[in-house]
């Protein structure tokens, strides 16, 4: 399947080397978006430990991710909203999905799974998540693939991964391991700490806010 999707210009490669830049994340705005995988839980780690260091976090959830871990894990680790839906309003009727992207630095996706990732990749925007990545494409984004090993090697899974990366978007993992269902093998989300050194290599080459 081929992308229609316009391509970023930064940074060059499409995945996170090893060989990274740290950066301050004090006051970086980062908007975490979690999709209904099982390592969700991890996210919430993730928020935690992004806040702690510093930078300003607003959460989405899909409707999936509400159903494995509560929105108010994440209003108590970030102290903010967690949005839900695109049809849940601030209270200062902007429109949400477009006013979130404008408010961030840049994105993360974690967990990110084979149906989120496909959704980016075919330009389908049916839920709050969806439409803020359809939003975002201008914007430095990672992901954090998490999903069973023959899902993510599954064809239409790698050329939906293909898609994206072609479209700008950073992968970090998935990882080897042990998976929720028992198998081993490639699929488990990036440790929060790893993800957060990604997310330090990519602002460090990203124009803080003020």
């Amino acid at each position: 399947m081929e992308s229609t999707l316009p391509t970023k210009n930064w940074p060059d490669n499409n995945r996170i080397s090893m060989g990274r830049e740290s950066a301050n994340l004090e006051g970086l705005n980062i908007l975490l978006g979690v999709s209904g995988g099982v390592s969700a839980y991890k996210a919430v780690d993730l928020a935690s430990k992004l806040t702690a260091a510093g930078a300003n976090l607003k959460t989405i959830m899909t409707e999936n991710a509400c159903q494995l871990i509560m929105p108010k894990s994440f209003e108590a680790v970030t102290g903010e909203q967690v949005y839900t839906s695109i049809w849940s309003s601030s209270g200062d009727f902007k429109i949400s999905h477009v006013n979130l992207v404008d408010w961030a630095d840049m994105v993360v996706v974690a967990p990110a799974t084979a149906n989120i990732i496909g959704k980016v990749a075919g330009g389908i925007c049916d839920d709050l998540l969806s439409t803020t990545l359809c939003v975002c494409w201008q914007k430095p984004a990672l992901m954090a693939p998490a999903m069973n090993n023959n899902m993510w090697e599954n064809p239409a899974v790698q050329r939906n991964v293909k898609a994206i990366q072609e479209a700008g978007f950073k992968l970090t993992g998935p990882q080897e391991g042990r998976l929720a269902c028992g198998d081993v093998g490639a699929g488990r989300m990036t440790e929060p700490a790893e993800i957060i050194r990604d997310i330090e290599q990519i602002a460090s080459q990203i124009k803080k806010k003020n």
